[in-house]
């Protein structure tokens, strides 16, 4: 099971190279960004538990603190991100609820549902 886990982490790591690869000739003339973002961790025999079955109030924290990243093109991040600050807020505990509303932000959708708070890049922003 470990090994059949640790195949689907490296080929994802693949997939989203090609992705940036994809990308990245066309950040400098448009505004390109991904974001990665998993939809749960996976128990791989940790105190017995194993796959991502047990409710949020009991699982383990290797089925709810899941991995996460962003690339951003040249383009964005001169025009829009402060990378410094960026970088600042790496460690900080974000959840899918602050997907939502980074997405309503960075496609510019101005609506009463998006949340500041809830904005993963809201403080990141050049003004």
């Amino acid at each position: 099971m470990s090994n059949a886990y640790d195949n689907a982490i490296l080929y994802s790591d693949y997939f989203l190279s090609k992705v940036i690869d994809f990308l990245r000739p066309y950040s400098r003339e448009y505004e390109t960004t991904m974001i990665y973002m998993s939809d749960h961790g996976e128990s791989l025999g940790e105190n017995g538990v194993y796959l991502h079955g047990l409710p949020y109030f009991m699982a383990p924290d290797t089925q709810t603190n899941i991995g996460a990243f962003m690339w951003f093109g040249e383009k964005t991040i001169e025009k829009d991100i402060n990378i410094t600050q960026l970088k600042s807020n790496a460690n900080k505990k974000y959840s899918h609820d602050n997907l939502f509303h980074t997405l309503l932000n960075l496609f510019e959708v101005k609506t009463k549902l998006y949340n500041p708070e809830k904005d993963i890049l809201h403080d990141v922003e050049k003004k």
